[in-house]
């Protein structure tokens, strides 16, 4: 089971609280602190939407640029060994290296 909504490009991870008897959200990959909570599932996604449509509506107001999910570009450094083992092990599969990569990295962040 996976504790993730989604909802607009936007993820939250999902915990329960047992001793308040309620689940908890929080968006993922901004740096502001934007966070719901509800003691439904049902209750959990529309409040969940809700704070997305605040989040996206507060930034408009204040004149900022709401954060959007990654633009797909990754840049960083491995050990020099890694890299030629990686390297190889795309061209063995028939894949580019960043084909490959996404490939391994895609299975690993499920």
């Amino acid at each position: 089971m996976t504790n993730t909504m989604t909802y607009k490009g936007y993820s939250a991870r999902i915990e329960y609280d047992d001793e308040d008897g309620i689940f908890t959200g929080r968006l993922a990959g901004i740096s502001d602190g934007v966070g719901f909570h509800a003691d439904t599932v049902e209750a959990l996604r529309d409040a969940f939407h809700e704070a997305v449509e605040d989040y996206v509506e507060t930034c408009a107001k204040v004149g900022k640029e709401p954060q959007k999910a990654f633009s797909g570009q990754v840049m960083f450094r491995v050990d020099p060994e890694v890299h030629r083992k990686a390297a190889l092990a795309a061209e063995l599969s028939g894949k580019s290296l960043n084909q490959w990569a996404e490939e391994v990295l895609g299975r690993a962040a499920e």
